[in-house]
């Protein structure tokens, strides 16, 4: 496989690597021991990552990958699970989706030998999409729009605890607007400094692509159109990253089988105010996306017929992988997993070019 000019933060260096030899990235399938369908991701480190799905199912490797622990919370069975952040091997919280009470928030602090439930939603025109932390106690859950604005839970103490933020800083969302479960990056935070501040949403399924920027931790909300398809429930942005406060990148498109997406990223360089097309997009929908990490210009994106890198901040894209994955993340130490359907799970290598 043939590969442009490519470093691979925190895969070893291999004697190809050393003589200066392009590089590729490459995802090594590790057995899960599983048939769910993982849409949440929660990269640790090169060794350790949780996996979140369906069937209340729960998974952990602390191996790189070689073995899984099935460490689900009890009695869980009939919970979508589509959203997990960890702050190590030990301490996680886990999302489940649904309207009414079947939108759940669970946390562990041994590894998933014990859960508390600290969130049941009581509201049955609610339903909770995707969570992300700024800190290891401040984080958010993104719910659809009720009475008109998207809602917000908010936790101070590391999800132990959540509360509903007032809507009114919170602008109005449009006709057919919403979020999509689909790879628990909905809400992201530009993480990796203490005190974060700043958050993201991504939206579809109205006329137009959006996403919202908060800078105070979810209490009030600006919004920008993305050039992403739109204009049909099926069509959004799907996944966001952003590697600090300012450069983000977008993906999305129309995830139905077999329908176009030729506008399927975009990137920001001022903290999502503004969006531009990728110059050359995945050939397809993607409906998650990464930073490495130690970098500035290179990420992934995944999506149900492949993978694709850009080392240019997003503009471009290349295919490198025809598998289907859901979702994708990277520690801060650059090992990065991905995540899919009937227990796909990976861990990113590197090969030689020819």
């Amino acid at each position: 496989m043939c590969g442009t000019a490519l470093v691979l933060t925190g895969t070893a260096a291999t004697p190809a690597q050393a003589a200066g030899k392009a590089l590729t990235p490459a995802w090594e399938l590790r057995d899960s021991g599983s048939d769910a369908r993982f849409r949440g991701l929660a990269a640790v480190s090169r060794t350790t990552a949780w996996a979140a799905g369906t069937k209340g199912t729960v998974l952990l490797t602390r191996d790189r990958g070689h073995s899984w622990r099935n460490v689900s919370p009890p009695g869980a069975g009939t919970l979508e699970f589509r959203d997990v952040e960890a702050f190590d091997a030990r301490r996680a919280v886990v999302l489940a989706i649904g309207e009414g009470e079947a939108s759940r928030v669970f946390r562990t602090d041994d590894g998933g030998t014990t859960w508390t439930e600290t969130f049941r939603n009581a509201d049955p025109k609610a339903f909770y999409d995707c969570l992300a932390f700024f800190d290891a106690r401040h984080g958010i859950a993104l719910g659809d729009p009720v009475d008109g604005r998207f809602r917000v839970l908010a936790t101070g103490d590391g999800g132990r605890s959540w509360r509903v933020l007032p809507a009114s800083g919170m602008p109005e969302a449009l006709p057919g607007e919403a979020a999509f479960a689909a790879s628990g990056q909905c809400v992201v935070t530009a993480r990796g400094r203490s005190g974060g501040r700043d958050a993201w949403i991504a939206t579809g399924g109205a006329a137009s692509s959006r996403v919202l920027h908060s800078a105070d931790r979810g209490r009030t909300w600006t919004v920008t159109g993305a050039p992403v398809p739109a204009g049909d429930p099926a069509r959004g942005v799907f996944g966001l990253a952003f590697r600090d406060r300012a450069h983000g990148l977008a993906v999305g498109g129309d995830y139905r089988a077999g329908q176009p997406s030729e506008r399927a990223a975009a990137v920001s360089g001022d903290g999502g105010a503004t969006w531009s097309a990728s110059a050359r997009p995945p050939g397809a929908y993607r409906s998650g996306v990464a930073w490495l990490p130690r970098g500035r210009t290179t990420a992934l994106a995944v999506g149900p017929t492949g993978s694709d890198v850009t080392t240019d901040g997003g503009r471009t894209w290349r295919a490198f992988d025809t598998g289907s994955y859901d979702t994708v993340d990277c520690a801060p130490d650059g090992g990065c997993w991905a995540a899919g359907e009937k227990g796909r799970l990976a861990r990113l290598t590197a090969r030689s070019g020819r």
